[in-house]
This record gives C-alpha cells, structure tokens and sequence, in this order.
C-alpha cells in the first residue's frame, strides 16, 4: 500500500506542477494579448491624427503660401503667359491671342510680352 501511496503523490505533484506551469503560460499570454490590444489602440489614434494633419495640410491656402514662401513661386497672370495656336490648315504654330476669358481688365498694368518664348 505504502508504493501506490508513493505512486500517486508522486504523480500528484506532477499534476500540479504542470497546472501551475500552465496557469503561468496562459497569463504570459494574456498580458501580452492586452499589450497588443493597447498597442493596436494607440496605433490607431495615432493614424487618425495623422489622418486630421493631413487634411489640415492638405488646404489650398496653405500650400499656395508654402509655394510663394519655400519655392519662390507666384501667381500666373496674363501678361505674362504665352499662348500659342496651331492654325488648322498650315499646321504651324504660332503666338496667337488670349482667350476671351482671359483677357485684360481695363486699367490693368501692361507688361511686355517675350517673343522668344522666355517667361
């Protein structure tokens, strides 16, 4: 009787020791899913702020003076524009007029046009 005693004590503390061991393991692994469940979380506020400072960005005016301000840029006029026209029957090209839409205002400064297609 005293060696099945021994047998299932034994066998017993197995048993709990690989409870404990598995209680172990599955709380390692909960605490890692939480941490990924927070990660994920942040990770996602973090993109629609970058989504919100996108758009912000993203405004016309904004971009027009980072254009004027960065690049030396300004606003097209038409003075300076030249327009070219192919006529149908030669196939030439050539500088032809301003379209109607675009034509000086009256009392408008007048620039000097470039013929050498120079801005």
């Amino acid at each position: 009787m005293n060696r099945l005693n021994i047998v299932l004590l034994s066998l017993l503390a197995v048993c709990a020791l690989s409870l404990i061991t598995a209680q172990h393991h599955a709380r390692r692994l909960f605490i890692d899913l939480e941490r990924s469940h927070a990660q994920g979380r942040q990770l996602e506020i973090d993109w629609n702020q970058l989504r919100v400072q996108q758009t912000s960005l993203a405004t016309a005016a904004l971009i027009d003076a980072k254009a004027r301000r960065e690049l030396g840029m300004e606003m097209l006029v038409p003075d300076r524009t030249l327009h070219l026209v192919r006529d149908p029957d030669t196939r030439q090209l050539q500088f032809g007029a301003l379209p109607p839409g675009l034509a000086r205002k009256p009392g408008a400064q007048s620039g000097s046009r470039r013929q050498d297609g120079a801005r």
